[in-house]
């Protein structure tokens, strides 16, 4: 069958199975009837051949297989798989979780951030309500405060003005649009700064919560619950245990106890526990992130004050980048409280697959059970058999790694998730902690542990054998594929949960042990010179003595090269002062002018008659 027909054979098999599950009041996600239908498959009790194409009748029977186990309400080993579901399409990493809640946080401003990017204002109206737009951008993308709220509008609107005038908005306007969208990022991320260092000043911060106290309250409280569910999850696994224990002693009582489904009902919390456990692993790593950040919010702080210190201006480029951190540092803060409230929904959420266990099993009835038996923790039973080692003498041809002799112990693979799975596979599937003190059994590259020293022994004379037995089990209980972490075994696909955990497939142990090493003093025969002399003026004296001066004489040459030469001296004549004639001075003589009036004193007639008489001479008679 072509893989385009076998799928949309799959998705009908789905989705008829969903119709019939609804049909009766049940409604079921698609991912859980797929789920479902991969378990009938596996099962060998259902007489489904993988390698065989499926006919009508077999499609009708797989339906009513999964259609009758989806609605055994009362079952343990379905809760299991639900939770299993469950947690698969709802847990993920630390990383991927703040990388997809910043993507959704940024996808629901592209509208907003496209308005303003491809804004083509000119007039003042224009103008003055891009500028709004900008603010309600700043708003949104802090997340202080609704853009909705007139004080915080303004408030905002002032931080903004100090750092991004109106005026400025005609630069804003002739950049780029990756330009545009970089600058409106450090816009927002300077006022949310400035908001909130006048938040600490008293001066402002309308619309702020005080996220480090709120965080500091919710962790404890988030982790307090997380415990307390943990411990009730772990009461009911130590009772469950106990129980199977005093089964597997008196075979009589397993039919007696079979309606019960007690062993179903260990898986459920078993299950249950690793959930919580991960997730109280990410809650005490918020923890430590909140408590690192916290101290470096004040400090930032406390540097701006120092900076600022009252004064009326303070360069930009000693206060923006405190700003930032500032904000950087508020933002992981939101992204930490975002995170523990999903965490804390998830472990809501997961209460409600331990629901069958009240009623199938009274206080009553586990009381009457627990007759004349002890109760025994994971941490006892490690504690019985710390001192049974493995000897390795007993295995030439097997390797066995100690806790104490390997430096990554905490990063190793533990198969089974460190169940025995010795007493898995002969006790009828008991689940028995593996205690790694008394040696792990590293197998083609995979690591196990063991409950006691006689079943480490027993699995290592034929561990095929055994890991056969588990897998043939896991077969008829789907649960215990991701129980026990399977999933290499089948064709099956790793959920997110199990996902930071696939790096450890590969990393090997790193072995330690004390280790000595002899070596002679000297190695090569030694050659030492007796005439070797550190002393300098001892060198000096032998020298002198060497040289015997008494009977040499002293000579002395001079050549062209000597710095003795006789001194010589040499004659110039000094420049002297001298003067030369270019040209000639001469000068020329013209007449000089002589005119004379005659009768200016008068004359023997009453009227005055002036006569002008010129006695210049000519040029030519000079």
């Amino acid at each position: 069958m072509p893989p385009t027909q076998a799928e949309s054979v799959i998705r009908n098999i789905i989705r008829e199975i969903g119709q019939e599950c609804a049909a009766h009041g049940e409604i079921v996600s698609e991912t859980l009837v797929a789920f479902m239908v991969k378990a009938v498959v596996l099962d060998p009790s259902n007489g489904f051949n993988i390698d065989r194409t499926l006919i009508k009748s077999d499609v009708q029977k797989l339906v009513k297989l999964c259609v009758s186990r989806l609605l055994d309400s009362k079952n343990p080993s379905l809760d299991t798989i639900k939770m299993q579901v469950y947690f698969d399409m709802n847990y993920t990493s630390r990383e991927e979780f703040l990388r997809e809640h910043h993507r959704v946080l940024m996808s629901r401003l592209d509208s907003l951030v496209r308005e303003i990017t491809d804004n083509r204002a000119c007039a003042r109206e224009e103008l003055e309500s891009l500028y709004r737009k900008v603010v309600s951008y700043v708003l949104l993308h802090s997340g202080l405060g609704s853009p909705t709220d007139i004080k915080i509008v303004r408030e905002a609107t002032a931080a903004l003005q100090s750092v991004f005038p109106q005026a400025e908005l005609g630069t804003f306007l002739t950049l780029s649009k990756k330009d545009k969208e970089c600058q409106l990022k450090e816009l927002s991320m300077l006022v949310t700064g400035i908001r909130l260092f006048n938040r600490d000043r008293g001066k402002g911060g309308e619309g702020i919560d005080n996220l480090p106290a709120i965080l500091h309250q919710a962790i404890p409280a988030t982790t307090q619950h997380i415990d307390s569910q943990l411990h009730i999850a772990q009461d009911l696994a130590y009772r469950y245990t106990a129980i199977l224990e005093k089964v597997t002693k008196n075979p009589l009582m397993s039919i007696e106890l079979q309606p019960y489904m007690l062993k179903e009902a260990l898986y459920n919390v078993r299950q249950y526990e690793i959930f919580l456990q991960i997730i109280l692993s990410d809650i005490i790593t918020c923890a430590q992130e909140v408590e690192m950040m916290t101290k470096q919010l004040g400090a930032q702080l406390e540097q701006l004050k120092m900076t600022v210190n009252s004064k009326t201006a303070v360069p930009t480029s000693q206060v923006f980048p405190i700003f930032i951190a500032l904000s950087n540092l508020w933002n992981s803060l939101q992204d930490e409280t975002v995170l523990i409230s999903v965490l804390s929904n998830l472990t809501a959420h997961l209460e409600r697959f331990l629901g069958a266990h009240e009623l199938l099993f009274p206080e009553k009835v586990i009381q009457d059970l627990l007759n004349e038996v002890t109760v025994k923790t994971d941490v006892c039973r490690i504690k019985e058999h710390m001192e049974d080692k493995v000897l390795r003498v007993d295995f030439r041809k097997q390797e066995w790694l100690f806790p104490e002799t390997i430096a990554n112990f905490d990063k190793l693979l533990i198969q089974y998730r460190g169940f025995c799975p010795y007493t898995f596979a002969t006790a009828d599937g008991l689940l028995l902690p593996g205690n790694p003190a008394i040696g792990i059994l590293k197998h083609k590259e995979k690591y196990y542990t063991f409950s006691t020293r006689e079943a480490a022994y027993l699995f290592a004379e034929n561990p095929e054998n055994y890991i056969d037995l588990i897998r043939e089990k896991a077969k008829k209980k789907a649960e215990l594929i991701q129980l026990l972490e399977l999933h290499q075994q089948f064709e099956t696909l790793i959920p997110y949960s199990q996902m930071k955990y696939v790096d450890k497939h590969y990393i090997k142990p790193i072995t330690k042990c004390e280790t000595s090493t002899q070596t002679d003093t000297h190695i090569l025969p030694p050659t030492i010179v007796r005439s070797y002399e550190w002393n300098e003026w001892e060198l000096r004296r032998k020298a002198i003595q060497l040289a015997n001066l008494r009977q040499k004489v002293t000579h002395s040459v001079q050549t062209d090269l000597s710095h003795m030469r006789r001194e010589n001296c040499s004659q110039v004549y000094p420049s002297k002062d001298t003067s030369t004639q270019s040209m000639r001075e001469g000068s020329t003589g013209v007449p000089r002018p002589q005119i004379y009036i005659a009768g200016l004193r008068g004359c023997q007639t009453k009227a005055t008659c002036g006569v002008k008489v010129n006695l210049t001479r000519a040029v030519d008679e000079t």
